[in-house]
């Protein structure tokens, strides 16, 4: 059983079939450093973590763990098959263009009677099933959730009682710091059972940055060490507030689903309109944007919080990606890496899907005509300022109405409160109407 995202025992349906399948099973992970070195420090550190956590789970449940190694899964699965003689080899499949690669030249390594078992670990639904009446997968999100909802589960296998084999490893995992979430299975099961306390109001509370709305759970369903059935299972549908969440995982399915159909997704948009949009070459603006400097305390905030923690509320990603793009009009795939390789929950599909409905360019994206306004999206959605006082301190002085446009103030009030223009803070570095207007020009839409 070769584990990669899905880094749990239970409800895994790879780890399943080869423990009620097989008599013995060996439980690898591969330590790649190519994937190690595109990972962000948070995201690395919880990578690593939940690999330890997932060993001691092994080992207290079957007295064996993981068997570790470090090098090319090309060349380290094969070796490992090889190693023990298996005949089969179980895995959940990813859909990213890397991950296809990758899993093509590790079967393609393998002895031609070793068998590759692939299963769809990571998703409620694999590719493929989730289809509109004529028969194809949806470029518009809502015929999807409706075909998604109305498809039956595709069964998943029970467990087995396998002996569990250890060979030795070759590596020892070790972390840097401590990982920004407890690890494991029983950090995502303690997330899950807290979410589900405030679940009811999860369409009232998930857009607002300054309290504990959302879920925090993607990360855990980006390694996999939460089903995403399971959570499915266990929030459910009873209520409004838990209805909307699990339509957000629909939106998960569906950006998977796209991206393993379309895999050019990842570099390119979906219209061919967008192919040739004339992108800024400001590279002062990109890394003011990084940093959360720009001068709009929500979207500085934003950026801080991503820097300090790896870590951002989704509302807060969609203003400071519409930023980047529709005020600065930077290329959304700039973007797409920094937010990729800093975010502990850093998923390609989610964020390759999430950057292109943002900029306007993937399917079903945002309308190019809805373009954020950084100040009226804070003023709604922070509206006490707290969530900017936490990120952009200068700021703190300001009182609520004032926070979320400093440079609307007189410079003796500014002063007042401790904040000074080009000094303690930016001005603004774009006039985000003005902004709009070059914006609406570039994507040749007026």
């Amino acid at each position: 059983m070769w584990f990669r995202r899905d880094l749990r025992i239970d409800d895994n349906p790879a780890w399943s079939a080869a423990t009620s399948e097989c008599s013995k099973v060996v439980a690898l992970f591969v330590l790649d450093p190519r994937l190690l070195n595109a990972a962000g420090p948070f995201r690395r550190r919880q990578l690593l973590a939940n690999v330890v956590a997932l060993d001691e789970e092994l080992r207290e449940r079957t007295g064996a763990g993981l068997t570790i190694r470090e090098g090319n899964p090309a060349e380290v699965v094969p070796a490992v098959v090889a190693e023990v003689a298996s005949d089969a080899l179980f895995f959940n499949v990813d859909v990213s263009p890397f991950s296809t690669r990758r899993d093509g030249l590790v079967v393609a390594g393998l002895p031609s009677d070793v068998e590759p078992r692939r299963f769809y670990g990571t998703l409620v639904h694999p590719p493929g099933v989730v289809l509109t009446k004529n028969g194809a997968l949806s470029k518009v999100f809502t015929p999807f959730w409706r075909a998604w909802t109305a498809t039956p589960l595709v069964p998943w296998p029970a467990p087995g009682p396998a002996e569990i084999v250890a060979l030795a490893s070759t590596v020892s995992v070790s972390l840097d710091a401590d990982p920004p979430m407890v690890p494991g299975s029983a950090g995502a099961l303690a997330r899950l059972e807290e979410f589900v306390t405030h679940a009811d109001r999860y369409g009232d509370e998930r857009d607002r940055p300054g309290i504990r709305g959302t879920s925090m759970l993607s990360a855990d369903l980006k390694y996999g060490t939460l089903s995403p059935r399971t959570a499915l299972d266990v929030v459910g549908e009873s209520t409004p507030g838990r209805a909307a969440w699990c339509r957000q995982l629909a939106w998960r399915d569906w950006y998977a689903h796209l991206l393993a159909e379309y895999p050019m997704l990842e570099r390119e948009p979906m219209s061919e309109r967008y192919r040739d949009v004339d992108w800024a070459d400001d590279p002062e603006a990109l890394e003011a944007w990084k940093q959360g400097l720009t001068g709009y305390p929500l979207v500085d905030a934003g950026m801080r919080e991503l820097a300090a923690t790896g870590w951002m509320h989704n509302r807060v990603r969609m203003v400071t990606a519409s930023f980047l793009v529709k005020d600065l009009l930077i290329d959304w795939r700039l973007g797409e890496a920094h937010f990729r390789h800093l975010l502990i929950d850093g998923d390609t599909p989610q964020n390759v899907g999430n950057w292109q409905w943002s900029a306007g360019t993937g399917p079903d994206a945002a309308p190019y005509h809805r373009i954020m306004n950084p100040v009226l999206q804070s003023r709604k959605f922070d509206t006490d300022g707290d969530y900017i006082r936490k990120w952009v301190p200068e700021l703190a002085g300001l009182q609520a109405r004032d926070v979320h446009a400093p440079w609307e103030l007189a410079p003796l009030d500014l002063a007042t409160a401790g904040v000074t223009l080009g000094d303690t803070y930016p001005w603004p570095i774009v006039d985000h109407f003005e902004a709009r207007q070059k914006f609406m020009t570039a994507f040749r839409l007026e």
